[in-house]
């Protein structure tokens, strides 16, 4: 809207003002720039003479010189000529204008030498004459440096390259080739010749270049001007400069066989003949002289120089001076002589008294010779100097002494600056007019035609001649004298002449003696006036309109001159001509101009000049006679705003200087004029117009009013202006602040604050008593509310503006009091109205609340002052809330709920004072709901809303910290609401909402502070849960519960835990129904049914469970969903679904996936967050994440905390004490899928899945020794602690971690270890010997060879016996009679390990490569040495397998009879196994690996028997073999430390150098601690645990090293090395060493699975069973049913 305005006040004002200011502007005078140019110095070496540099700015674009010339005089060593001038060669370049920084402009310096004709020949010429001669330019582009000038604000020096011309006839071009870079008309020297210059810019006039830089002029400055005026000419600014520029000749040859050297001389010769002394400047910086030499240029009868001279000759001497000019041919014979051979001239001034004017002249060359005198410069002065001289002397006689030379001549230019002469002819007549009678009207008419610079130049004389002429004749020349005057009122409008006002108002009041003149300057301007009407063309009257406040100016000093001279005649005449000049001036303004342009302008022209006549009116006139012409020519304007854009403007314009002018000062004047302006502004205001404008007159009225000194006065204007401004000033400001134009809006604002802040209780009540009806007081009332919880809204101010807005909030505060009985006597009763009522409440909230009023957080003495000030305004505030909220009586009721949240925040409010006034209200809130509902489940709901809306916002800054603290007060001691609660009937219900709200608090308040900071995924969304949970079990709240849902499934999304965000989609998943019910919209849900929404909620929770992975966790829902799409006939959904069941099956047996680690952790101290504070969880670690990376991931999310370096439990002081401590390690899952585990034909990829998942059991093993220690065997000593954690929810679910719930803890004795430690190895042969009968692990024997190696060379090698020494003596049979049970049990295993090695090795005869046969035999001869170790214990071992005691049976066949291993053969286990229901793939702490074991798997040892049997018996041994379940749950598998972590006891049961367990087994690498720990390494094994493990190996861990011979590899060795590394190594991540790399591809954790952080659901209160995956997949999942027989 403004922008428009805008556009039409520049079109029409730009007709109509070009000088004044606008309202509230300045004129803005151009600030000239200045260039300070310093020569530093002029490298040459081939010069030699002394020279001279001219340098001068030259513009491209127009290809002329546009500043003087400064010169520096050089001798032939580059120094300064003078030696006074060193370092002080500098000018000043001064007067360029914006316009000319714009120019293409350039520094040109031009290098004049002073010496011989020819420089380099030493004949040519004498030594003693020396010549001026060209020999080289240099340029600088300004443009190109002007930015780097205009940044540095200091001088910077730039090196000019000097370039001499290849031919000297084109050296006045040399500048412009060099700067087109015309390459072949210039060279550069072989020497380095350059300029080196310093360059600053200045800006300002010279008074202020000179203060601010005094050491510049301190060094000599010269002053180097531009050529003519600058753009502002000062009225003190004397000057009388002649520019003569040189530009060329064309002399004859003279009979000469070569040109001639022409060296041009010239002289200023006065009248008498006289030579002026000093008149001659080459250029700035050297003095003046009386002479000229022109530069020579060689050979060359057609020089062109366009050398520039300056003349500054006196003003005195002007007239009659000449110029002339002496040609000489410069000889280089030996005596060099200058031969005169002719010569020209020019007078200064013509025969009419104009100057030469600014032209190129031809000059007439005279011939003469050296004998000619010039003595009697008469003899050539009667001449004709040029053509036009020639043709008015047309009869010269023949026998002069001088003839001219028809074939030659000679051409100058010149350009006149001068304040003092003028070329102009016109102006010369209208200042002699008396010489030209009859020429008078002619002359008058050809004043426009005369420059400005001439008029300036002569203002005083020509306004004497004017006003002269009007005496003179005024019937006459009355109407031309006026045009005249009114056109040079007009020009000093013109920025250029501005200055010139003051010497036209020095004029008006000094020397101005036209008593009679106002008159006829009255009747003039009266007759232009009313023929405005009538006239098409206006331009005339639209420039008297213009000059009206010049005009007045001559009217009134006319009239105070008239009136003195005749004693105050005739003034009533004055008065009366001076009311109809006021007619007219009304006539103009009435008319419409809607329909034409012209008479629009004129309208503009006239009220643009208007409010400049007020000041010359109030010294004939009385404010009050002022005051009044004004109004009725403000009130003759159309009040209409429709009368066109830009005329609004020019007459808001108008208004506007009116409001700011000298009138209005007055308190008289103001009564009168007040009314007529606030009616337009309100006009205006009303329809939304010129917005800006109508501020800006506001403001300024405003400002007048503050400062009356008279009270009444004050009252009166405030009243006029409440009554005419207040209500639309509300809308204005309404309608601005929806459209958030800030600029706008902040005018306004003040305008309003003003007025409010100047009404008082009078204003206020007449205010209220002027409405007619109940409506529009609460149309009001709404208005000026919403204003104010706008204000405070809204960014009006900027923010350190303090004052500014404490003034604003002490100004609603009083408003409010005054209006809020207004409303209580209004609106209470039988005419309650809500929404006046709501309004109220809300601006007090908003009002209390303002950042601006939070005292607490402000420094102590800025509080005092406000204090002392103001007062707490937030008390004030709050004590008329509840004054009102205590007149509302029975209609409180209306405000709840809703006013809850809203004062809620007022009880936020730091301030004791603040929450005690409002405790009442929570409690009438409660009391009320009680009286009307029986309950106050609103209140409750309400607030549990509020505060759950303001922590997800974020509100609140450091001080929304302490928001649980001020609820405790709230509720808390007295005043509290607990205690008033406490005395009501429904006490129970109270105290119980109150722990509700506080415990909520804990939760959002921890919720808060993770989603605000920069915390990370794991704690926003620990953090989310928590709170979810907490919606869901305790508050019941099911919509914030769903909310919460989504907002956690966005959070695992982010985090790409696809798994997770499946498990919580599945959380609302299971609250809907297969029904068509309705549903709402929700979230991001359309409306729907609800069958749609619970079919795109199971797609979106497939989609997800697939792409982590998860297929097992899909397949349920794939079936529930082909089950509805089967009882629809949906066929082709149902086509899709089977087909992505079938694709998940396929996913789950092809592709590879990891097992993840497992890590408990510990949050110990009071600094946790209350969802973390001293509990423990079981976390699921990421891909790829062992110990150390995930011990260093807890430690970056919580960088205060600190880990300990001990697995117990901690004690009450760390769990009470102000700090975080972390506790870190490593568990083993306990799946609950026993059953799939052990079949046997199931593939070890699907056991995979089961064995990680569905987890809600971890394991924690730390060994240690009871009793004393035996040193010979540690094992008798050794037992193990073992710590089961039971989680509240499986893993995974809707988190990566879930809260132990219970903790249990055993103790297993050494021999039970035993016992688990040789089962665990039985079960990893039977699985892996499974696996190659059952053709599952193709093509490579290497990790059954590596198993076989292992557990076989680890027995031969004495570890076996260790057990026997330790279990199987005596003395400790005799001292633990109890155990025999579990003695027989162990060696029932050992039995067990040699009949499963037989099958081992025939399965290994079978498959083996023929490279590998070495390493087969080798196996065979140590597993008799095996039996044979055992055969003193099991006599019966060797009736086993007479096949294997290599005397009944050839070797070559010992194997060879063993059948394939059936499955129920497989499955043999010892009946008193404690495994038989464990899984095989992951092992504990207790593994007896010995320190090189490098983090093997269960690498045990079995004693061995004779093979007495044939392979038949040992399989029906085996399959009588099943074990006994009595340590079902208790004891599981067991892992091994890696290299770094273990003892280095003797009393390993493996070999020193068993292959580790990623060749033979799925085993997770984490450490999880070794049994065979001495008591010195115990508390080392203690720290092990918590820290990270050492996943580097030695290369001897990846063979058997008792095979290596002279520390080389076996060739059947070294094969089986390269295939285990290459072959089976599953992926090749960079990170992972090669022992590492070196693991199986089947059974394996290290599949290259990215997508497996998976979590499961916890809230099983509401799912009901957890969703577990199929076993087999067919089944659905168990659990609880739907009504379709679908799991929720």
């Amino acid at each position: 809207m403004h922008l428009s305005s805008r556009q039409s006040v520049q079109q029409s004002t730009s007709q109509v003002d070009t000088m004044r200011p606008r309202h509230g502007e300045t004129c803005r005078i151009p600030v000239p720039h200045h260039f300070f140019l310093s020569l530093k110095s002029f490298t040459y070496n081939t010069i030699g003479e002394d020279t001279d540099v001219f340098f001068s700015l030259y513009d491209m674009r127009e290809g002329k010189q546009i500043s003087e010339r400064f010169l520096v005089r050089l001798n032939k060593n580059g120094g300064p000529r003078n030696p006074e001038k060193i370092e002080r060669m500098c000018a000043l370049f001064t007067d360029l204008s914006s316009k000319d920084m714009k120019r293409d402009l350039y520094i040109v310096a031009h290098v004049i030498r002073i010496g011989r004709m020819l420089l380099n020949d030493s004949k040519k010429g004498p030594a003693h004459l020396h010549y001026r001669r060209p020999y080289g330019c240099a340029v600088l582009s300004i443009l190109d440096v002007l930015q780097s000038l205009t940044e540095l604000k200091e001088e910077k020096d730039f090196v000019l390259k000097v370039y001499t011309c290849n031919n000297e006839s084109e050296w006045s071009q040399i500048h412009e080739n060099i700067i087109r870079k015309s390459s072949a008309k210039y060279s550069a020297p072989s020497a380095s010749h350059g300029l080196i210059i310093s360059l600053q810019l200045l800006r300002g006039d010279m008074e202020q270049i000179r203060r601010e830089n005094p050491m510049i002029f301190n060094r000599g400055l010269a002053i180097t001007r531009k050529l003519g005026f600058p753009d502002v000419i000062m009225p003190g600014d004397i000057r009388n400069d002649l520019y003569l520029t040189l530009e060329k000749g064309d002399f004859e040859r003279g009979g000469k066989s070569v040109q001639k050297n022409i060296e041009v001389t010239m002289y200023v010769l006065y009248a008498d003949g006289e030579i002026l002394k000093d008149c001659i400047s080459l250029g700035s910086g050297e003095p003046n002289r009386s002479s000229y030499h022109s530069f020579v240029l060689y050979h060359s009868n057609s020089p062109r120089w366009g050398e520039i001279i300056k003349l500054p000759i006196p003003i005195d001497r002007f007239r009659g001076s000449h110029l002339r000019f002496e040609f000489r041919h410069c000889s280089t014979k030996d005596k060099g002589e200058k031969k005169l051979f002719g010569f020209a001239f020019s007078p200064l001034m013509r025969d009419d008294g104009t100057t030469l004017s600014d032209d190129i002249h031809e000059l007439y060359v005279y011939k003469c010779d050296e004998n000619s005198t010039f003595n009697n410069h008469a003899l050539y002065l009667g001449l004709p100097c040029c053509k036009e001289d020639y043709n008015g002397c047309p009869n010269i006689p023949s026998s002069l002494i001088f003839q001219r030379s028809t074939k030659e001549s000679f051409f100058i230019s010149t350009q006149l600056s001068s304040t003092k002469l003028t070329q102009n002819v016109d102006l010369l007549a209208l200042l002699k007019w008396k010489a030209f009678p009859d020429r008078i009207m002619d002359i008058l008419g050809r004043l426009r035609h005369v420059s400005g610079e001439e008029i300036v130049k002569f203002l005083q004389d020509i306004l004497d001649t004017l006003f002269v002429i009007l005496d003179d004749n005024t019937e006459k020349y009355g109407l031309l004298v006026f045009q005249s005057l009114v056109f040079i009122i007009n020009l000093l409008r013109d920025i250029k002449y501005f200055h010139f006002r003051p010497v036209m108002d020095t004029y008006i009041q000094k020397h101005f003696a036209g008593a009679l003149a106002y008159k006829e300057l009255i009747r003039c301007l009266k007759w232009y006036m009313d023929c405005s009407a009538e006239l098409i063309r206006q331009d005339h009257i639209q420039e008297a309109m213009r000059a009206l406040e010049y005009l007045f100016k001559f009217i009134v000093q006319s009239r105070i001159l008239y009136s003195r001279a005749t004693c105050g005649m005739e003034e009533e005449q004055f008065r009366s001509s001076i009311q109809e000049l006021f007619q007219s001036i009304r006539f103009v303004l009435s008319l419409d101009s809607r329909n034409s342009e012209t008479l629009l302008f004129t309208q503009a022209a006239l009220l643009n000049s208007f409010p400049t006549i007020f000041d010359e009116l109030l010294q004939m006139f009385t404010v009050q006679e002022v005051a009044e012409f004004v109004r009725g020519t403000l009130g003759s304007m159309p009040s209409t705003v429709h009368i066109g854009q830009s005329m609004d403007v020019v007459k808001l314009q108008s208004i506007a200087r009116t409001v700011d002018s000298r009138l209005f000062s007055f308190s008289e004047s103001r009564r009168i004029l007040l009314p007529v302006v606030l009616h337009h502004i309100h006009l205006h205001l009303r329809q939304q117009k010129e917005l800006l404008i109508c501020s800006g007159i506001l403001g300024s009225i405003f400002s007048i009013v503050k400062t009356s000194s008279l009270e009444a006065d004050v009252m009166e204007e405030v009243e006029m202006m409440v009554e005419s401004l207040l209500d639309v000033l509300l809308q204005t400001l309404l309608t601005i602040m929806s459209k958030s134009h800030a600029q706008e809006a902040g005018e306004y604002v003040s305008c309003l604050l003003s007025l409010l802040r100047q009404m008082c209780d009078t204003h206020y009540q007449h205010l209220l008593d002027n409405f007619q009806s109940k409506d529009e007081l609460k149309e009001f009332l709404l208005k000026i509310f919403c204003v104010f919880r706008n204000l405070m809204k809204m960014s009006v101010f900027p923010r350190d503006w303090m004052v500014m807005r404490l003034l604003t909030s002490n100004i609603i505060v009083t408003t409010v009091q005054y209006l809020s009985s207004a409303l209580h006597k209004n609106f209470t009763e039988t005419d309650f109205d809500f929404k006046v009522w709501n309004s109220y409440f809300s601006l007090a909230v908003l009002f209390i609340n303002q950042p601006s009023l939070q005292l607490e957080i402000i420094t102590s003495t800025k509080r005092k002052k406000i204090l002392d000030k103001y007062g707490d305004m937030r008390v004030m505030m709050a004590y008329e809330l509840f004054s009102m909220w205590q007149n509302l009586g029975e209609h409180k009721i209306h405000f709840i709920p809703g006013m809850i949240g809203p004062f809620l925040g007022v009880t936020l409010v730091p301030q004791p004072e603040v929450r005690n006034i409002m405790i009442p209200i929570f409690h009438d809130m409660m009391d009320w709901e009680q009286r009307k509902n029986g309950n106050f489940k609103q209140v409750e709901a309400e607030l549990i809303d509020k505060l759950d809306s303001m922590v997800s916002e974020g509100k609140g800054d450091e001080s929304y910290r302490e928001l649980f603290g001020l609820l405790t007060q709230l509720f808390g001691p007295y005043p509290s609401l607990l205690e008033k609660v406490e005395q009501e009937t429904w006490r129970e219900t109270g105290i119980s909402f109150v722990t509700s709200v506080t415990r909520l608090m804990e939760r959002l308040l921890d919720y808060r502070d993770c989603m605000k900071g920069e915390e990370t995924e794991n704690k926003k969304i620990g953090c989310t849960v928590n709170l979810m949970n907490f919606y869901k079990s305790e508050i019941n709240k099911e919509e914030m519960y769903i909310r919460y849902i989504h907002k956690l499934c966005d959070m695992h999304l982010q985090a790409e835990n696809y798994t997770e965000a499946a498990f919580t989609l599945l959380l609302y998943c299971e609250l809907l129904q297969w029904e068509e019910r309705p549903l709402r919209e929700f979230l991001h849900y359309p409306s729907q049914t609800e069958w749609q929404r619970k079919e795109g909620l199971c797609r979106k929770i497939i989609h997800y469970f697939n792409k982590g992975k998860s297929w097992e966790f899909g397949i349920p829902l794939c079936r529930e969903l082909a089950c509805q799409y089967e009882s629809l006939y949906d066929y082709q959904s149902l086509s899709w679904i089977r087909k992505m069941e079938a694709s998940y099956y396929d996913n789950i047996t092809e592709q590879q996936r990891l097992e993840p680690e497992f890590f408990r952790v510990g949050f110990y101290g009071r600094k946790f967050p209350f969802f973390l504070r001293n509990k423990e969880y079981v976390c699921r670690g990421h891909d790829y994440e062992r110990l150390e990376a995930f011990q260093q991931r807890m430690l970056s999310e919580f960088p205060q905390a600190v880990a300990m370096q001990h697995p117990n439990h901690p004690d009450d002081t760390i769990l009470q004490c102000d700090a975080q401590y972390l506790q870190i390690y490593a568990v083993t899952p306990i799946p609950d899928y026993v059953d799939v585990l052990q079949m046997d034909r199931v593939p070890d990829r699907v056991k995979s899945f089961y064995r990680v998942n569905n987890v809600r059991k971890f394991r924690y093993d730390r060994p240690f020794h009871k009793g004393p220690k035996d040193k010979e065997n540690e094992f008798k000593s050794l037992w193990i602690e073992r710590t089961t954690l039971t989680l509240t929810h499986s893993l995974p679910g809707i988190s990566r971690w879930f809260e132990v719930e219970r903790r249990e803890l055993v103790e297993v004795s050494p021999l039970e270890n035993a016992i688990q430690v040789v089962e665990n190895k039985n079960q990893e042969l039977r699985a892996l010997i499974s696996q190659y009968q059952h053709k599952q692990v193709h093509g490579n024997i290497n990790l059954l060879s590596m198993c076989l190696n292992g557990v076989i060379d680890a027995a031969v090698n004495g570890g076996i016996a260790r057990y026997q020494e330790a279990f199987f003596d005596k003395d400790y049979i005799t001292k633990h009679p109890g155990d025999a049970e579990k003695i027989t049990q162990l060696k029932e295993l050992m039995q067990e390990q040699v009949h499963v090695l037989g099958v081992g090795l025939a399965v290994h005869e079978k498959f083996v490569h023929p490279e590998m046969r070495p390493l087969h035999k080798k196996l065979i001869d140590q597993f008799q040495m095996m039996r044979a170790s055992l055969y003193h214990e099991f006599p019966g071992l060797d009736k086993l397998s007479p096949a294997c005691s290599g005397t009944s049976t050839p070797r070559g066949n010992v194997l060879a009879s063993h059948s394939p291993m059936s499955p129920e053969n497989i499955k043999m286990t010892h009946r008193h196994s404690p495994m038989n229901l464990m899984g095989t793939g992951r092992h504990s702490s207790s593994s007896l690996s010995s320190h090189t074991s490098s983090e093997a798997g269960n690498v045990v040892m079995l004693g061995d028997s004779s093979m007495g049997e044939a392979p038949e018996d040992l399989y029906h041994h085996m399959q009588l073999a099943y074990p006994n379940p009595r340590y079902q749950g208790s004891v599981t598998n067991v892992s091994v430390l890696s290299s770094s972590q273990a003892s280095p006891s003797s009393s390993s049961l493996s070999s020193t150098h068993s292959a580790p367990s990623q060749m033979i087994t799925s085993a997770p690498s984490s450490a999880r601690g070794s049994p065979s720990l001495p008591d010195k390494y115990r508390h080392a094994r203690e720290m092990m645990l918590l820290l990270p493990t050492h996943r580097d190996r030695p290369s001897s861990a990846m063979y058997p090293a008792a095979i290596l011979e002279n520390g080389q590899l076996p060739n059947f060795q070294r094969a089986l090395f390269q295939q285990v590394v290459g072959a089976c190594k599953p992926c090749s991540d960079p990170n992972l060493s090669v022992a590492e790399k070196a693991v199986p591809a089947a059974p394996s954790s290290w599949s290259l699975d990215s997508g497996a952080r998976e979590a499961q659901p916890f809230l099983s209160a509401h799912t009901g069973c957890i969703l577990a995956p199929p076993v087999p997949p067919r089944s659905l999942l168990h659990g609880k049913k739907t009504s379709s027989g679908s799991p929720r």
